[in-house]
């Protein structure tokens, strides 16, 4: 009897152990939005821009092309952000700590990393493997920042990498590539974490 509950304990003391050095407030809500606005993003693209090659682009369509991309990640991020903030409070949990911190770091050094890579190869004007960039820096990221996290978050960081990789074997396809990855990937996953974790 005692046995089992010194193995109790134990259990209690790793699992306390675990979500203290892991943020577990992601909301799978804000995952399902972030595609949503990719998604509609893209078709704002597709429906207002030239139909023909979008590798090369030229004045206003790349800066059009660019405000699309930053107003959907402001709103992937700032949706992310209150939505695990509002789930954190319901749980009683710190939105903002040092895992928090942890997590951000080693989510924003490959990101930003290749953001700045990919800023450099369009300033060449090297457009041809830009959405192949995009989701390979952002799945890295997703793998980097994984271990601070629960929900199997490297999982999707390793879809990323996987589409990122053969969209650069096809980048005339890279506009569809983009939605895939950006777009149902996120709704496929946020779902999941959605109707796994938070309807429970």
């Amino acid at each position: 009897m005692e046995s089992k509950k010194y193995l109790d304990d134990i259990s209690e003391i790793k699992d306390m152990m675990n979500r203290s050095s892991r943020f577990i407030s992601l909301s799978g809500l804000s995952g399902i939005l972030a595609g949503i606005y990719a998604i509609t993003g893209a078709f704002i693209a597709y429906t207002f821009l030239p139909k023909g090659d979008y590798v090369v682009l030229h004045s206003w369509n790349f800066k059009m092309i660019v405000g699309i991309l930053l107003l959907v990640a402001v709103l992937s991020s700032v949706t992310a952000y209150l939505l695990s903030a509002k789930k954190a409070k319901k749980n009683n949990e710190k939105v903002w700590d040092g895992t928090t911190r942890r997590l951000l770091i080693n989510f924003l050094v490959p990101l930003v990393t290749g953001g700045i890579y990919i800023l450099i190869k369009l300033n060449s004007q090297h457009y041809g493997l830009t959405a192949s960039l995009m989701l390979i820096f952002y799945g890295m990221a997703l793998v980097n920042a994984s271990k601070y996290t629960i929900g199997n978050v490297r999982y999707l960081g390793y879809l990323e990498i996987i589409l990122g990789l053969i969209c650069a074997a096809f980048p005339g396809y890279g506009f569809w590539f983009w939605v895939v990855g950006f777009g149902f990937l996120h709704i496929m996953y946020g779902s999941l974490i959605y109707f796994k974790e938070e309807k429970q």
